[in-house]
């Protein structure tokens, strides 16, 4: 890792290396397998689907601001993401 940054996903530290997207980062954390990101209004998990911003479906609570795409958000020391995750 050329240039790494740590940040905090769901409570849990992980290095990246800094510019990684935060969508990225959370399949660091759930080792590529089942990335939820957040619950529709009916409960069902939702996850990344597009990766370009259109879908909507990988917001995310980043530094406490929600509803920030996970996909188009890049990794910087210190940030504290909240998935749909947290909550369980």
């Amino acid at each position: 890792m050329r240039d790494p940054v740590t940040i905090s996903v769901d409570g849990r530290d992980v290095q990246v290396e800094r510019g990684s997207s935060v969508v990225a980062a959370i399949a660091l954390v759930t080792g590529g397998a089942d990335v939820v990101t957040r619950e529709s209004v009916s409960g069902a998990q939702r996850g990344p689907l597009c990766g370009m911003g259109v879908c909507q479906e990988c917001r995310v609570t980043i530094d406490g601001v929600r509803h920030r795409l996970a996909c188009q958000t890049l990794c910087t020391d210190g940030m504290n993401i909240r998935t749909a995750r947290s909550a369980s």
